[in-house]
């Protein structure tokens, strides 16, 4: 890991699906412009990025309800945690610290979190 990874920036459901299947594992964030802790994540998530071997991506499906519904979304922010494309677990409990996110981590896909 080089420590200069940031988090990528997904526009719609065809975006998260390259994204998750380019990875073995890979952790995203669902998000919805205006939700502050939403918003509080993502200096987060560009730390677990640089701290990890895992890619982290940053999906806003608030204007896809098809996605909404795909992702069977009921609040943001959401993380899920993908392994070969496949969603493995996801945590919805609103802001969560770098501490807090590696251990969801290392709890859900222990082999991919590689801290520098």
């Amino acid at each position: 890991m080089d420590g200069t990874s940031k988090p990528t920036r997904l526009e719609d459901g065809a975006d998260l699906e390259a994204f998750v299947g380019a990875h073995d594992v890979a952790l995203v964030e669902c998000y919805t412009s205006g939700c502050s802790k939403c918003q509080a994540m993502e200096p987060v998530l560009g730390t677990v990025a640089r701290a990890t071997d895992v890619p982290v991506g940053l999906l806003n499906p608030g204007d896809d309800i098809a996605l909404l519904k795909r992702l069977e979304l009921d609040s943001v922010p959401t993380l899920l945690v993908y392994r070969d494309g496949t969603e493995i677990a996801r945590r919805a409990e609103g802001f969560i610290g770098a501490a807090g996110v590696l251990e969801f981590l290392e709890d859900t896909a222990p082999a991919a979190v590689d801290r520098n």
